[in-house]
């Protein structure tokens, strides 16, 4: 059995706990010092305090928590989050008591593995404005107790939940604020579009912050564009602390965007079915009977050499299908612009996102559309790592071919086997071989072409029909 890391972590805590008490050694005062701070009241951005991880071992291991805090401030930061917990993560309730006396009008969170009412207590004492709640180390009682606890004592309760289970635990008392993290806790694995899956099943009107899995400003303006009022950054920020100035920026500019907040909702309700992406529509009618037949996605291709050319008539034409549009296209090497017609597109909102499917770099795709993906086609194994350069959340594995897509090529077994991201698969699949492809590959999305067409440009109604009756037969 894989190790449980976040157990781990409880297990030792509880032994401190019984060892030390709820002070852990520390010098807390007999009573707070310092009046609250409204936690996230003057920005969304929470940069951390900590010196190390269990996944990443030592950060900065001889980081002081005052001149961490103080770049942060000076960075225009106002919300700190600071790690407690001394072994996984090298903090200790000191820091958190220091951080508060040096700047007595920033907003603090305590970040730890809290288990019962007594550490609210102390973290109030110790000067935090905020506590982290985990609700998966807790029951539904004891977190019902200790948010009850934290709002009585003015403190802000950022209930942490990652799946269903910790959300019907936080439903009965409707928590203000809720925290998603990327990161899943039990292997420290990170997916990006995890916390979008999980807030989908979140009823009840709240604010959610966006935690870990934040490197670069694209990621906090897509937490932001994506619905998150909050976005909590901890190793990338401690390694680089100007990146704080630059995610500020980031999420004040930020515009908001429906497509990868409809695409978690979408995966959080498929059990392990694929997403069906229909692409190289270049006729409304085939959007619409995609569409009726279930397709999650539809793909309009605006490359001038496409046979599956759409233009503003078609897109125009199915304006009203509600379901996420994307638009093809293929940038050449050097400095790539958009299409006039995309241009034209987006602006209009007939389109919602972009697959950059060219020669497009990480930069152009940021700089041409924030709200997209991007589409590789590797030769080998080897070209597998420029996946990771990409800042979307998700790319699109597609054949390597003459032709950027609908060729009809399958990737390579080998290139698939090796992909470590959630699979995002495109090339080759038709109805004939989508059951065995979904079986051997488990890919979260399917992205399909001439694989569904009489002709370049033109699907067919039967098998388009073929090919969701395969995907019936699977769920």
């Amino acid at each position: 059995m894989a190790r449980n890391i976040r157990d781990d972590i409880v297990h030792k805590r509880r032994q401190r706990l019984a060892e030390l008490g709820h002070e852990e050694g520390a010098p807390v005062p007999a009573a707070r010092q310092a009046p609250i701070v409204p936690f996230l009241g003057e920005s969304g951005l929470i940069c951390e305090v900590k010196r190390r991880s269990p996944s990443k071992g030592d950060i900065a291991p001889g980081l002081d928590a005052r001149d961490q805090a103080a770049i942060y401030y000076n960075a225009g930061a106002r919300n700190f989050s600071v790690l407690t917990e001394p072994e996984g993560f090298a903090g200790s309730i000191r820091d958190l008591i220091q951080v508060k006396q040096t700047f007595p009008d920033a907003a603090v969170l305590r970040k730890d593995f809290l288990l019962d009412t007594e550490d609210i207590d102390v973290a109030h004492r110790a000067g935090a404005d905020a506590v982290l709640l985990i609700a998966g180390i807790l029951d539904a009682e004891t977190l019902a107790a200790m948010h009850a606890r934290a709002r009585e004592l003015g403190l802000a309760a950022l209930v942490e939940v990652h799946d269903a289970g910790d959300i019907a635990k936080a439903r009965t008392f409707r928590p203000e604020l809720v925290g998603i993290n990327s990161r899943d806790l039990t292997t420290f694995s990170v997916d990006p579009l995890l916390p979008l899956m999980v807030a989908a099943a979140i009823d009840w009107p709240c604010r959610l912050v966006y935690e870990s899995g934040v490197s670069h400003r694209d990621h906090a303006a897509f937490a932001v564009a994506s619905g998150f009022t909050g976005v909590l950054v901890g190793e990338w920020v401690v390694r680089d602390p100007a990146l704080a100035g630059e995610l500020l920026s980031a999420m004040r500019s930020a515009t908001p965007s429906r497509f990868w907040r409809d695409i978690g909702g979408r995966l959080a309700g498929r059990n392990g079915s694929p997403l069906v992406k229909i692409c190289g529509i270049a006729h409304p009618d085939d959007a619409r009977l995609a569409a009726e037949l279930g397709a999650d996605i539809l793909g309009f291709v605006l490359y001038e050499k496409s046979p599956r050319r759409a233009d503003l008539k078609v897109l125009r034409a199915v304006r009203d299908i509600p379901l996420p549009k994307v638009l093809v296209v293929v940038g050449d090497a050097g400095a790539p612009d958009l299409p006039e017609v995309a241009k034209a597109a987006l602006a209009d909102g007939l389109a919602d996102a972009v697959q950059f499917h060219g020669a497009e770099t990480p930069d152009d795709c940021a700089r041409l559309c924030p709200t997209h993906f991007k589409a590789l086609r590797p030769t080998s194994t080897e070209f597998i790592r420029e996946a990771d350069l990409f800042r979307c959340p998700r790319v699109l594995l597609d054949a390597a071919a003459d032709v950027p897509g609908g060729s009809g090529k399958a990737v390579r077994p080998a290139i698939m086997k090796s992909w470590k991201r959630p699979l995002w698969l495109a090339g080759g699949i038709t109805p004939d071989n989508v059951r065995g492809i979904v079986r051997a590959r488990r890919p979260e999305l399917i992205d399909l072409a001439s694989g569904v067409e009489d002709r370049p440009g033109r699907k067919s109604p039967d098998r388009l029909r073929a090919l969701f009756a395969e995907l019936a037969d699977l769920s």
